[in-house]
C-alpha cells in the first residue's frame, strides 16, 4: 500500500493490471535513496552527481518493475513538460535506457498540444514543433506523436507536423477531446495507434488483432443507456476539486453501465448541510454517498446526511469515514448515546466510538503511518455484504485509513439493529456495518476503499448493488408520483362535473 500519483488508477483501469507502490517513483524517493546509499558508503567517498547517481538509480527502479511481473511491455510516462529543470533527469535515463535497450526494443511516445485558435480559426503546430525540437537537445527523438486539440487534424497539417518534428506521416496521431474518457483507446484504434505500437517493437506475431468488441459496448452504453439515469449525491469535504474522488467517480460510471444506467453525480459540500434546509438539499437524491477524508471539519455535515438517508429509506453507502460516520449516527440517534464521537475529531471524546489505530497511539508522524494496502475481511454469513460478494466468506480489498471502530461498543450497537457485516480474521478490525432489508432497503458502510478495484469491463459488486438500489428508490418514487397524477385527475373531473350539476340546480347560465 503506498500513496500514489492519480494517473496510476487510469492505468490500472484501462489495462486491468494490478500495481503496487514499485509503479509510481518520484524525485523525493529517488534523492533520498540516492543520499542514503552515499550515507552507508555505498560510493566509497565518491563524489555524488545527477550523472551517473541519479540517473542510475531511476533505471534501477524502473527495470525493477520488469524483475516481479516479467511484463510484455513496460509502459514508462514521465509527468511535466518537456524542458522544466524537475524532469531532466527522468528525461537523460530514458535516453540512456533506449541506447541501452536498442532499436526496435524501445520506442518513444511523446504527447503535444495542438491548440485551436478561435480567433483566427485555426490549429497551430508551433507548441509541438518546439516541444519536439527541445526534446532532441536532450538527446531523445520521438517515433510517435499524440497530438492534443479540440478539433480533428486535416492530413495537411498532419504532414507538416511529420515534415518538421522528423516522424512518419501516420505516426502523427491525433488526440481529439472525446465524451468520455473510455472513447479513447477506440480513437486511437481507428488511426492505427496499436498496430503501430505493435510493428514498431516487432511484436506481430506474439499479439493478434485487438478484440474491442466488450469495450465498444460498454463506451456505447456509458453514452446511451437503455435504462436512463440515476442521481447519486456525494456529500464530501473536498468536493471542489473532483479529482479527488476520482475513482469513486469512474467506480459510479462501471456500476452504471452493469446495470445500463448513466450516473448523474452531484457533489455536495458537507459543511452546506448545516443549515436548516439539509434535507430540502438531500431529498433529489436517489442515493447518498460519503467517501473517505480527514480531520473534523465538515464531519457534522455527513453525519446529518446520513441520519436522513437512514431514516428516509435512501440508499446509503459509506467509504471510510462515511462508514466511521455512519457508526457515530447510529449510536448518537439510534443507541442514545449523544457523546459518542471520534477521537480524530475530540481528542478527550468521553465515549471514543472511533479511535486511533492502536498501534499507532504513540506515532506522531502523518506521512506513511496508516493502514495501507490489502487485508483480508471475514464475511458474515446470510449479510447483504455476503450476497452482494456472492456468496464469499472472505475478501481482500485495499485500505487507506488512521482510525478504527472501538471494539468495546460493538455489542451495544448490535443491540440496537446495526449488523457487523464484516470483520477481520483477527477479530481486530470492523471492516464492514450494515442494517438489514427489513429495515432499509441499502445502508452499507466500509472501512476498505472498493473504488480502488473496480475496473470498466469488472466492477466492483458493493458499487453494482449499490447503484441498483439507487435505480430501485428511483422507480419507487416515480411509481408514486405515478399514482398521484392517475388520481389528481380523477378528482379533478369528479369536481367539475359537480360544479356544474350544482350550477345547472341554480340556474346558472355561466
Amino acid at each position: 500500500g503506498a500513496e500514489t500519483d492519480l494517473d496510476l488508477g487510469h492505468y490500472e483501469r484501462f489495462t486491468n493490471a494490478k500495481m503496487s507502490q514499485l509503479n509510481n517513483r518520484t524525485s523525493g524517493g529517488i534523492y533520498l535513496s540516492v543520499i542514503e546509499k552515499e550515507r552507508r558508503g555505498d560510493y566509497l567517498g565518491k563524489t555524488i552527481q545527477v550523472i551517473p547517481h541519479i540517473t542510475d538509480e531511476i533505471k534501477e527502479r524502473i527495470r525493477a518493475v520488469t524483475e516481479k511481473e516479467k511484463p510484455d511491455v513496460l509502459i514508462v510516462e514521465i509527468g511535466g513538460t518537456v524542458g522544466d529543470i524537475e524532469s531532466l533527469p527522468f528525461m537523460e535515463a530514458l535516453r540512456q535506457m533506449g541506447n541501452e535497450e536498442g532499436r526496435g526494443n524501445a520506442i518513444f511516445v511523446h504527447v503535444t498540444l495542438v491548440p485551436y485558435i478561435a480567433a483566427a480559426g485555426e490549429l497551430k503546430t508551433k507548441p509541438t514543433q518546439h516541444s519536439v525540437r527541445e526534446l532532441r537537445e536532450i538527446g531523445i527523438a520521438p517515433d510517435i506523436l499524440l497530438c492534443r486539440s479540440e478539433r480533428p487534424l486535416p492530413l495537411e497539417l498532419r504532414r507538416k507536423i511529420a515534415q518538421f518534428c522528423n516522424v512518419q506521416e501516420h505516426a502523427v496521431i491525433s488526440a481529439l477531446d472525446v465524451d468520455t474518457i473510455y472513447a479513447v483507446p477506440l480513437a486511437f484504434h481507428e488511426q492505427g495507434l496499436d498496430e503501430l505500437i505493435v510493428n514498431e517493437l516487432g511484436l506481430e506475431e506474439r499479439f493478434a488483432t485487438a478484440d474491442l468488441r466488450e469495450w465498444r459496448k460498454l463506451v456505447s452504453t456509458i453514452k446511451e443507456p437503455s435504462e436512463g439515469s440515476v442521481k447519486i449525491g456525494i456529500v464530501g469535504k473536498y468536493v471542489e476539486l473532483e479529482d479527488s474522488y476520482k475513482s469513486l467517480r469512474e467506480a459510479l460510471t462501471h456500476a452504471g453501465v452493469a446495470n445500463d444506467l448513466r450516473t448523474n453525480v452531484v457533489w455536495v459540500e458537507s459543511e452546506k448541510l448545516m443549515k436548516d434546509d439539509y434535507e430540502q438539499q438531500l431529498q433529489d437524491f436517489d442515493a447518498i454517498l460519503v467517501p473517505g477524508g480527514f480531520g473534523k471539519r465538515g464531519v457534522a455535515g455527513m453525519i446529518r446526511a446520513i441520519k436522513y438517508a437512514r431514516k428516509s429509506g435512501t440508499p446509503y453507502f459509506g467509504i471510510c469515514l462515511g462508514m466511521q460516520s455512519a457508526c457515530i449516527e447510529f449510536a448518537q440517534n439510534v443507541c442514545g448515546i449523544k457523546d459518542a464521537d471520534s477521537t480524530e475529531f475530540k481528542e478527550d471524546a468521553q465515549v471514543a466510538l472511533i479511535f486511533k489505530l492502536r498501534d499507532l497511539v504513540n506515532v506522531e508522524e502523518l506521512g506513511g503511518t496508516m493502514r495501507l494496502g490489502s487485508w483480508d475481511c471475514d464475511l458474515k454469513e446470510g449479510s447483504l455484504a455476503s450476497e452482494i460478494y456472492g456468496g464469499e466468506k472472505q475478501i481482500a480489498e485495499r485500505h487507506r485509513h488512521r482510525y478504527e471502530f472501538n471494539p468495546e461498543y460493538k455489542e451495544t450497537l448490535e443491540e440496537a439493529g446495526l449488523i457487523f457485516s464484516g470483520i477481520s480474521p483477527n477479530k481486530k478490525f470492523v471492516e464492514m456495518v450494515e442494517l438489514s432489508k427489513s429495515k432499509h432497503p441499502f445502508f452499507v458502510g466500509c472501512q476498505f476503499h472498493p473504488e480502488y478495484r473496480s475496473k470498466p469491463l469488472r466492477p466492483h459488486p458493493l458499487f453494482v448493488a449499490f447503484v441498483k438500489a439507487a435505480w430501485q428508490n428511483r422507480v419507487k418514487s416515480e411509481n408514486l408520483k405515478e399514482d398521484v397524477t392517475r388520481e389528481k385527475p380523477i378528482i379533478s373531473e369528479i369536481s367539475k362535473s359537480e360544479v356544474t350539476e350544482n350550477a345547472k340546480a341554480v340556474g346558472d347560465d355561466s
